[in-house]
């Protein structure tokens, strides 16, 4: 098996797993800080034998700046799946995950303002497209069982953990040279120190059955995920990886139709497509010439 076949099973595999938190989050039924919590503690228990293994948990691996900024990095990661989560119930799983793809111009954003990025047309053509979907999706009307209020606070949450992941990524590019595992490492086992204080005081007893989705959540969705996902980057060119990353949102919008009847609205559909066809245009570099856009 040659190291793009492998690569392109293995990134498609973690976009499958991605694609279905969503449904685990919500079958959990519990409050989303618990939710986060085990998720990075099962997480981390996946990650550090694998780490370990690999020989990237020793003395000089990191700097104490470089493992500062990992740690900096988990603050932003669990603010992105507190968000994320709190928006499935309020604006619906597929709603929430077209809104959380505008992480790319997040990113274009803030690497303009911290890196001295240079904002082309092309990128500024593929942001505007992307807020027009956005608004496409909030001027749509809310199904019967969302509250308009809630349907608009889940959007905003789905925008801020966009935020977030987009600063965990710059981040992330601050730290070259330090093994993506390790760096995901560093962020579960943060998340699990600041949340464990909420953990502690649920006196809430949990059913096998949430057990069980959490500790998938952790072990699959999180460790197995990772270590997925890390393996594909290595392997893939940077556009195959940015093309099959797109298997993700697709996949959480069949889940949600077929495990909760949640279906896009038409309005909603054309801002869901416009939002995922900007970012499929700034990650592969696409121009806005006709010409350009048929060639690739």
């Amino acid at each position: 098996m040659t190291d793009n076949t492998r690569g392109t099973l293995e990134m498609t595999a973690a976009m499958v797993i991605s694609g279905t938190i969503g449904w685990l989050v919500v079958l959990s039924g519990r409050p989303v800080t618990e939710v986060v919590f085990w998720r990075c503690l099962f997480g981390a228990l996946t990650l550090l034998p694998v780490c370990m293994a690999m020989g990237f948990v020793r003395r000089g691996q990191a700097t104490r700046r470089q493992l500062m900024l990992a740690a900096l990095g988990g603050v932003a990661i669990v603010c992105n799946w507190l968000l994320l989560f709190a928006a499935y119930s309020r604006a619906s799983i597929s709603i929430a995950t077209a809104v959380y793809n505008t992480q790319p111009f997040m990113l274009v954003g803030l690497g303009v303002l911290f890196l001295q990025e240079r904002l082309t047309r092309a990128k500024l053509g593929w942001l505007l497209l992307s807020f027009v979907g956005v608004l496409l999706i909030v001027q749509a009307q809310p199904d019967a069982d969302t509250g308009g209020g809630d349907y608009l606070l889940g959007i905003g949450m789905a925008l801020g953990a966009a935020f977030f992941y987009a600063l965990a990524a710059l981040i992330t590019k601050m730290l070259k040279g330090v093994p993506a595992h390790l760096i995901a490492l560093v962020q579960v086992c943060v998340g699990t120190v600041l949340l464990l204080p909420m953990a502690l005081h649920s006196s809430e007893a949990m059913a096998p059955s949430s057990w069980a989705l959490l500790v998938t959540l952790g072990i699959v969705h999180t460790g197995f995920m990772y270590i997925l996902l890390y393996s594909a980057i290595q392997r893939l060119p940077t556009p195959m990886t940015g093309t099959l990353s797109f298997i993700y949102p697709v996949v959480a919008f069949l889940v949600d139709a077929f495990a909760f009847g949640h279906r896009l609205h038409p309005i909603q559909m054309v801002g869901a497509a416009a939002i995922l066809l900007a970012a499929a245009g700034m990650m592969l570099g696409l121009k806005w010439r006709p010409r350009h856009l048929i060639e690739q």
